[in-house]
């Protein structure tokens, strides 16, 4: 597969794991495998707009990330301001639509002032919609969707698929997780239900353009029956 459309595949999530360890295995402070994370998000990004991607979607602050030291969460949304005013003009020209999925009002006023800032300037956009997870949790969000679902009559796979954060967002096709880690930690879990799964032992910080068109070759490679035989 060359740098074309990747085939068969529309929705792509990634789990970016491992910029802590890229930090220590460098004796630098755990805040530069962040910064080096980010430089990552903005490849992968590109990627996907040239591959054709319809929907990435980012794990970028889970709801379990609160447990992390005090400096450390304040490091990531430091990280996650200068990332959406320094990137947010040359997204929101190559037609980028930007999502947020789990609850990021939980946030300082002043994140989520520029994160409903970059929402709504992308809202029209109509190229790869770019949905990144702040303060998700997959069984929160399910629960979310089965109350949902409830209060509006019969509950089924389709009427809680109905209520997801993802809802308007193409099924999800490819779930890639870096750093050697094997496990979803409570990431889309029921969107991965016959997703295909990809891990690598990349650091999130070293992961490039060329990984990802090897995920997505593997995937082109793989024969789905979604239970079938």
């Amino acid at each position: 597969m060359g740098a074309g459309e990747p085939v068969g595949v529309r929705h792509v999530a990634i789990i970016m794991d491992g910029n802590g360890r890229w930090a220590k295995k460098r004796l630098l402070p755990r805040a530069m495998g962040h910064q080096r994370g980010v430089e990552a998000v903005r490849r992968v990004v590109r990627g996907a707009r040239e591959l054709g991607l319809e929907a990435l979607t980012l794990y970028a602050f889970s709801t379990e990330n609160w447990r992390r030291p005090e400096e450390e969460v304040s490091d990531l949304m430091g990280l996650m301001k200068r990332f959406i005013l320094s990137d947010l003009d040359e997204f929101a020209e190559a037609g980028v639509r930007l999502k947020i999925i789990g609850d990021y009002s939980a946030f300082k006023p002043d994140v989520v002032e520029l994160i409903d800032g970059a929402i709504a300037r992308t809202a029209s956009n109509t190229g790869t919609t770019l949905a990144v997870a702040l303060n998700y949790g997959a069984q929160d969000e399910i629960a979310r969707a089965a109350t949902k679902a409830a209060a509006k009559g019969a509950i089924t796979p389709e009427t809680i698929s109905a209520e997801l954060d993802t809802a308007d967002m193409p099924p999800l096709d490819l779930m890639i997780r870096t750093s050697g880690e094997l496990r979803l930690s409570n990431f889309l879990l029921w969107q991965c239900a016959y997703a295909e799964l990809y891990f690598t032992d990349v650091l999130w910080p070293d992961f490039t353009l060329d990984h990802l068109r090897e995920a997505l070759q593997c995937f082109s490679g793989r024969e789905r029956r979604y239970g079938g035989r």
